[in-house]
């Protein structure tokens, strides 16, 4: 159906461009396609007697990702920790709809929402297949980026849980993050006394040569321009991360005493 009204909007709407007819009918057919595929899903679990089983719920990641790509990754991976500790919040919604708004602007839609709200009520997130499917595709910089969201999200209530920092840790090594760079971004976010230490990824043990060069890489490796061609709530991110690392090595520095 949407085939047909997107392809009749697109050639009269706009002065009977024939090309714009043809766009219309591939994003209508697209959205019909969608919708038959979730229809699909209901009926067979509906005659079975079940709900989604991971697979069902990762043949849906895939129908959408082959339009939406980024959005819906972001969305599968925001269900699976807004989902973590058996309650979603209000404040967890509005942080991940800020940062689809700011990231993606008019891409942003309702339809990001319906498909957010998919992956809660599945219950079934197939976060292997999924994270796989995202590591083939991103940067490293990206999918430590990526994390750092993740973290954003069980933080937004003021206090990451401990099901909260399981599943994050989970995704992480999925993703292949390694463990010092998690290390690194957790302790941003779910601090102790050597958290200025882990930020930079030194033991408290290091000496301050060590230190310094351990801030040097840090800051290399995090610079905000590793993902100047993100979004500019991506960039955002990125910035934050590197002022944590700033603030982590002046904290050493004030309580060590070197310069």
């Amino acid at each position: 159906m949407y085939k047909w009204i997107l392809a009749a909007g697109g050639f009269f709407l706009f002065g009977r461009s024939f090309f714009l007819g043809i766009i219309g009918f591939i994003i209508g057919s697209m959205i019909d396609n969608n919708q038959r595929v979730m229809a699909n899903l209901r009926n067979k679990a509906r005659s079975e007697g079940r709900s989604f089983s991971e697979e069902d719920v990762f043949q849906y990641y895939q129908q959408r990702t082959s339009s939406n790509d980024v959005q819906t990754m972001l969305m599968a991976l925001s269900a699976a920790v807004m989902t973590a500790d058996g309650k979603v919040l209000k404040a967890e919604l509005d942080f991940v709809k800020s940062f689809f708004q700011l990231q993606f602007g008019a891409r942003f839609d309702k339809a990001q929402l319906q498909s957010l709200k998919h992956f809660i009520d599945s219950g079934q997130i197939p976060l292997q297949k999924i994270c796989g499917d995202i590591r083939s595709r991103m940067q490293p910089e990206v999918r430590v980026q990526l994390v750092h969201y993740l973290f954003g999200i069980a933080k937004s209530d003021g206090n990451v849980s401990g099901s909260e920092l399981t599943i994050i840790q989970q995704i992480a090594n999925m993703l292949g993050v390694p463990q010092v760079e998690f290390e690194s971004v957790k302790n941003m976010f779910y601090r102790d006394v050597n958290s200025d230490y882990k930020v930079l990824g030194v033991e408290s043990t290091a000496t301050d040569d060590e230190v310094k060069k351990a801030y040097r890489q840090m800051a290399i490796k995090f610079h905000p321009d590793k993902v100047a061609q993100m979004g500019e709530e991506f960039q955002k991110g990125a910035k934050e991360k590197f002022q944590k690392i700033q603030d982590a090595y002046e904290a050493i520095k004030k309580n060590r005493g070197f310069k």
